[in-house]
């Protein structure tokens, strides 16, 4: 019988890679999807917040606004699991961040697929994670005023 998936692991026949950096490739791709959803999810409730413009794709400044708060969630997620690593695991960190090389996201991208591939229940924690960035970040900048407030002076 023929499979309708054409391979096991619908895999490319001209791929090289093999099952390991396919599997990090496919975690990777999964983590800067959840990434980027919930950092613009956030950054559109920001710009709600403060009473601005919702953030466009052709605006410099929110690309900048987004990458920022990209590396802020990674850089926040690494420190939340680095408490509750052993000291093996934090080695095995330290690790990749250093075969990531100079640049910030990519290192901090390493760390979160070595994490997601070695510890049990890691979306579950980064659920959580996910969800205490947002209400701080949320709670750190006040919502602007309403138009009443702001006209009588409150």
């Amino acid at each position: 019988m023929i499979s309708p998936f054409g391979t096991s692991l619908r895999r490319d026949p001209s791929d090289p890679r093999g099952l390991v950096e396919r599997i990090d490739a496919q975690i990777r791709e999964r983590l800067e999807e959840a990434v980027d959803f919930i950092c613009l999810d956030l950054m559109v409730q920001l710009h709600r917040q403060h009473g601005r413009a919702l953030p466009e794709a052709q605006n410099e400044k929110d690309r900048q606004e987004f990458r920022g708060l990209v590396r802020e969630f990674l850089a926040y997620l690494r420190d939340a699991y680095w408490t509750e690593l052993s000291e093996a695991e934090r080695r095995k960190v330290a690790q990749a961040e250093t075969d990531a090389g100079s640049e910030e996201l990519q290192r901090l991208i390493a760390v979160q697929v070595i994490l997601a591939k070695d510890l049990p229940e890691y979306w579950q924690r980064f659920d959580g994670f996910k969800t205490a960035f947002a209400q701080e970040r949320l709670a750190a900048t006040p919502s602007r005023p309403g138009f009443l407030d702001r006209l009588l002076g409150r």
